[in-house]
């Protein structure tokens, strides 16, 4: 297991493990915004590598989610400043994942009752859960090129607004069927102008915020998140391996800190991204066998596989808070409690007991 406690340099940062918290929504922010709760739960978690926040949105039309935080206002900031303050005193390391959900949402969740948008007219085929229970993703409305350039802007805004927050980098969430995955694939980008058809116009939004929100806080401070071969709400890409190959070719030449892939199975795409991208890797492996999560074993033999740089682990760090004494320890794991994950109080949230009590 020493792989996962080698130190790793990563934009201008110096990591003092390998061990990633992966972004994972739970759905307990009140009205857009964090709390001190939120600022315990990520505190506690503080001995990872490098923490990655749940998706938050840049803007309320980004929301797809109820309770979900953003970053698109001054109170916004200021309320996770909280946050990272907590998590620094205790020597960690903060990204925020920048998330917007494109199609991925419901008129019910913005303050004007517009349709959300997204790339083309295509609905997900399905549903959001609200107070009242489920209801259908709608139609969204297609995005003008104005809209486009708007977008790009509220990313770059959220990205400022998490420099003045206090995080140490952004990472674009760029996976699992939401906006910036609905322009690269294929079923739910049926443009037919310059952000559509071919794939080195089906990766321009990608790559355009990525550029613009290194430009305005440095490359040093931005990652990117891809599931290659994800059918999450509703995604289908027809050529995973020529799709990715051509996005990661025009992404590095940015210099960004690192790509994080959210693995779906593809192994072969990613020791292709692997070859291909010239900078950090950080790798969400894919489960296999019967296991209910992905294990500390299985993360030190990606490392030892040089498929990645980092692994990135989600129900492991939700469940014990200090993963990493943990796994040096040989165990034991606190048992995950899935009823928890979204929504409620401090119960599976700040409550999973550390080996000291």
């Amino acid at each position: 297991m020493q792989e996962l406690f080698e130190p790793l340099r990563l934009g201008k940062l110096t990591l003092p493990n390998r061990l990633v918290m992966a972004p994972m929504t739970r759905s307990r922010s009140v009205d857009r915004s964090v709390g001190q709760l939120t600022a315990e739960y990520y505190s506690q978690r503080a001995g990872a590598g490098l923490i990655i926040t749940e998706g938050t949105q840049p803007c309320e039309i980004g929301q797809g989610y109820i309770d979900t935080p953003g970053l698109h206002s001054d109170e916004q900031a200021a309320a996770w400043r909280v946050v990272t303050e907590a998590v620094h005193a205790k020597g960690g390391r903060i990204f925020v994942q920048l998330m917007h959900s494109g199609r991925v949402g419901h008129q019910s969740l913005y303050p004007d009752g517009a349709l959300p948008v997204a790339p083309s007219p295509v609905a997900t085929g399905g549903t959001m859960y609200t107070a009242d229970g489920p209801v259908d993703h709608p139609t969204p409305r297609e995005m003008t090129l104005e809209d486009i350039v708007r977008t790009i802007e509220d990313f770059v805004s959220a990205a400022r607004h998490a420099v003045r927050a206090g995080f140490d980098g952004v990472e674009l969430h760029g996976a699992n069927g939401y906006l910036i995955h609905q322009f690269l694939a294929d079923n739910s980008n049926l443009r037919t102008d310059g952000y559509g058809g071919a794939v080195e116009n089906r990766i321009r939004f990608a790559v355009e915020v990525a550029r613009a929100v290194a430009d305005a806080i440095g490359p040093e401070r931005v990652g990117i998140r891809i599931s290659p071969g994800s059918n999450s709400e509703g995604i289908a890409e027809s050529d995973p391996t020529g799709l990715y190959r051509t996005l990661i070719r025009s992404l590095a030449p940015l210099e960004l800190a690192y790509v994080h892939i959210m693995e779906f199975g593809f192994r072969d795409v990613t020791r292709m991204v692997r070859a291909e991208w010239p900078g950090s890797l950080i790798l969400n492996p894919h489960k296999t066998g019967d296991e209910a999560t992905v294990t500390p074993e299985a993360a030190a033999e990606v490392l030892r596989e040089d498929l990645a740089d980092a692994v990135s682990l989600a129900q492991m760090w939700l469940a014990n808070p200090d993963l990493p004494e943990r796994i040096l320890a040989g165990g034991p794991y606190n048992e995950i409690v899935p009823g928890t994950f979204y929504g409620g109080d401090h119960r599976g949230y700040t409550d999973y007991p550390t080996l000291k009590g």
